[in-house]
C-alpha cells in the first residue's frame, strides 16, 4: 500500500523539516520530493505536514507515520537482505557525539546489531571537533556528529537550533559574567558559545567544563550557569532560558553522519549503519 521510496522522502522532510534539504539528502529535485509527500499523504487520505513559505511542521498524522513508515521500511530492508543472501562482516568503527548519550540511539545500533550480527561494531563517544579529527586521522569509519560550520561534508541527519539551557530557578546577574558550562575543546558548541558572547560583547566566565554530557547536565542541573545545547535534545531537569534575559542568539546546527575519505574494508557495513541512522532518525530527537 505504501511506497518505499516515498516514505524514505517522508522520513528525509521529517528529520530535516526542510524539502529542499530533504531533497540535498536524496539526491532528488524538489518538485520530486513534493510529489512523493503529495501521493503519500493521497495514499494515506491525510495530512502529513503544515508547510508556508518559511516552516514546515509534522501534523498530527505526521507524527503517527513515522513510526509506521520506519518500521515498514525496516522490514522492507529484512526482506530484502535476507533474500539477496548479503551478510555484511567485518569491524566497523562508528564515532557518535555526546549529544546523542540520552537519545534513542541505542535501539538503532541494537536493531544494526541484530540484523548484521556478524559485524563488530566498535563504538567511540566523544565530542564532536574529536570525531572529525579521529575520522580524519583514519581512526573510524563512521561518524554521526555535528558539522563544524566550514565543513560541508556530511550526509544531513537533522537541522536544528542552537539555544541557551539551565536550570529553571537559575537567576544571571546583567552585570556579571555569564557563567559557562562547556565541552573543553575542540568542542563545536563551545566554540559557537564563545563566539556569539564575543559578537555580543558580552563579558563570560568557565563555571563548568566537562567532556561527558552527563557531567555538563549535572553542573547545570546544580544552578552552576548556562550551556549552549540542540534545541531538539535538552535533557530533563533543564529549561531554555528566557529571551528576556538578553542572551545573544547561537545561530543553526546540523548533525551529519560523515563517512571516512578512504574506501575500507568496513564501508558496506558503515553504508548499512547510516541508512539505519537516516530511516531512524526521528528516534534520536527528545524533543522538538
Amino acid at each position: 500500500m505504501y511506497d518505499p521510496s516515498q516514505l524514505r522522502t517522508f522520513l528525509a522532510v521529517a528529520q530535516t523539516l526542510s524539502f529542499t534539504q530533504a531533497a540535498r539528502r536524496l539526491g532528488l529535485r524538489q518538485s520530486t520530493v513534493s510529489q512523493h509527500v503529495r501521493r503519500l499523504e493521497d495514499t494515506a487520505g491525510r495530512q502529513l505536514f503544515t508547510r508556508d513559505t518559511h516552516s514546515v511542521e509534522l501534523t498530527e498524522d505526521g507524527e503517527a507515520m513515522l513510526g509506521f513508515a520506519r518500521r515498514i521500511l525496516e522490514a522492507h530492508e529484512q526482506a530484502a537482505a535476507f533474500f539477496t543472501g548479503t551478510r555484511l562482516r567485518g569491524r566497523l568503527r562508528f564515532g557518535a557525539s555526546e549529544d546523542f548519550v540520552l537519545t534513542r540511539l541505542t535501539e538503532i545500533l541494537e536493531g544494526f546489531r541484530h540484523e548484521h550480527p556478524e559485524v563488530d561494531l566498535e563504538l567511540t563517544v566523544e565530542l564532536s571537533g574529536t570525531l572529525h579529527e579521529q575520522l580524519a586521522d583514519g581512526k573510524l569509519d563512521l561518524v554521526l556528529a555535528k558539522r563544524r560550520p566550514e565543513d560541508p561534508r556530511g550526509e544531513l541527519v537533522w537541522h536544528d537550533r542552537l539555544v541557551w539551557i539551565g536550570a529553571e530557578r537559575l537567576r544571571l546577574d546583567p552585570e556579571r559574567p555569564v557563567p559557562l558550562i562547556v565541552y573543553p575543546p575542540p568542542g563545536i558548541t563551545r566554540a559557537l558559545a564563545l563566539e556569539a558572547l564575543e559578537r555580543q560583547g558580552r563579558a563570560w566566565r568557565i563555571a563548568c567544563t566537562s567532556g561527558s554530557l552527563n557531567g555538563l547536565i549535572a553542573a547545570a542541573r546544580a544552578g552552576l550557569g548556562v550551556m549552549a545545547h540542540s534545541r531538539g535534545l535538552v535533557p530533563p531537569g533543564l529549561v531554555r532560558v528566557p529571551d528576556r534575559v538578553g542572551l545573544p542568539e547561537l545561530g543553526e546546527v546540523d548533525f551529519v553522519l560523515v563517512h571516512a575519505k578512504r574506501h575500507t574494508a568496513a564501508k558496506s557495513a558503515a553504508d548499512a549503519l547510516a541508512s539505519s541512522i537516516l530511516a531512524g532518525g526521528d528516534r534520536l530527537h527528545r524533543s522538538r
